[in-house]
């Protein structure tokens, strides 16, 4: 299948890329030409494992290329929208992207003689299939409905292990609007084993952002106890053990830490809220949700100052990142504990082995160190924030404090969040 891909995101561009892995001929469609010059170079503007080797490989191939010119979809039979959705102020997603993006792609569909499918894969509140990107389509367009296909695909990839996911999902979810669009979306995921899920695109939105927001609230959950256990002297990873093996909870989603972060569970649930009190019903769970993700960074510096007194001391940050095997620090814990520590008096000094470009932007104050061992030198203490594996040897802190935001490891002087 000829497929167009709107955004290059992370969403967009690994979507593109693992789509040409499944044997489809991809054009992804960005409009910064920046972005579209690196990634037909090569050089994926986003880091997720695999992802810039198996571009390559396509781009050699000639099964996928970028793209700033829309005139090129219509020589496609498929179309993905990938672009963004911020949030506001109120939490509500930011639609700009999505109606810019619709336009842009009817007005570039309107000589184009015969059907053409649209599929919504960005992240959009229920209902925004159905009553904002068909119609802006229709009209953008010139064309019937009956002329247009139009679905709603919602991803579920965690970053880090996006290609892995998209590869390997655990599902698939479709919404379309008639039996035809269903069977062309569903085709393109052949070969793949996984259970697709048939809805109507509505429910297909809403099954993203719930799915997020449970998982969020979850996460919360467990920190809150995992802080109960911490006051009372036990290890919640103990607790988690024992927890995870009743069937009806399961294993996954039990780690306390320092509180989750991206672009995807602060957002999603920010924006389930503003949905819900649009409507006039209540939101207690998801409020609590994000009350205690809000609070959880901080602990890591009041555990600290438990240990040490901050102003004028050298701290070092492992870990900047909002989880390993990315470079996103979108919601970080990082983002909170540094602010925290700067405003403290602290100096800092931190080490990601994939985030520090993103990360200096935001804070060039930092001192930013090439490895691990370098960013301990001369430090009073080490806070760990994101589980990269080359934190966890304990031999690295010597006899060093360590606040340890997400169990990496275990030393003689060590401080676990939860633990």
């Amino acid at each position: 299948m000829r497929l167009s891909i709107i955004g290059t995101g992370y969403v967009g561009l690994v979507s593109g890329v693992c789509f040409a892995e499944l044997g489809h001929q991809v054009l992804c469609v960005d409009t910064v030409k920046e972005k579209v010059e690196s990634i037909n170079a090569g050089e994926p503007p986003i880091f997720e494992e695999g992802l810039e080797e198996m571009l390559q490989r396509h781009l050699s191939r000639g099964t996928f290329r970028a793209t700033t010119d829309y005139e090129e979809v219509p020589g496609t039979d498929i179309t993905f929208l990938c672009v963004g959705t911020p949030s506001l102020e109120d939490g509500s997603l930011d639609l700009r992207y999505v109606r810019r993006a619709t336009e842009d792609l009817g007005k570039a569909l309107r000589g184009k003689g015969g059907r053409h499918t649209v599929v919504v894969k960005s992240t959009v509140p229920p209902n925004t299939t159905r009553d904002v990107v068909g119609p802006l389509l229709a009209k953008a367009s010139g064309k019937g409905l009956d002329e247009i296909g139009l679905a709603m695909n919602p991803e579920f990839l965690k970053e880090g292990v996006a290609v892995r996911d998209f590869l390997s999902p655990d599902r698939v979810v479709i919404g379309a609007m008639d039996d035809r669009t269903f069977a062309e979306v569903a085709s393109l995921y052949e070969g793949l084993e996984t259970k697709v899920l048939r809805t109507d695109p509505s429910t297909a939105e809403m099954i993203k952002m719930a799915s997020n927001a449970f998982l969020a609230a979850r996460i919360s959950l467990v920190n809150e106890l995992g802080n109960l256990c911490k006051a009372l002297g036990l290890d919640f990873r103990k607790v988690a053990e024992g927890v995870g093996m009743d069937p009806r909870i399961g294993p996954l989603f039990l780690r306390a830490g320092c509180g989750f972060g991206g672009s995807c569970f602060p957002k999603d649930v920010r924006s389930v809220r503003a949905l819900a009190r649009s409507l006039g019903v209540r939101t207690d769970m998801l409020d609590a949700t994000l009350s205690v993700n809000e609070g959880q960074p901080r602990r890591m510096v009041e555990l600290l100052e438990r240990r040490m007194e901050v102003y004028g001391s050298t701290i070092a940050v492992l870990g900047l990142a909002f989880k390993p095997g990315t470079d996103d620090i979108r919601e970080a814990s990082s983002l909170t504990v540094v602010s925290e520590l700067l405003r403290k008096g602290a100096k800092v000094r931190a080490y990601d082995p994939q985030a520090m470009p993103a990360f200096r932007k935001a804070f060039p104050q930092v001192t930013y160190c090439s490895s691990a061992k370098e960013c301990l030198k001369g430090a009073d203490a080490a806070l760990i924030l994101t589980e990269w594996n080359e934190f966890a040897d304990p031999t690295l802190y010597g006899s060093m404090l360590v606040i340890d935001g997400r169990g990496v490891t275990k030393t003689n002087n060590y401080e676990g969040i939860c633990w």
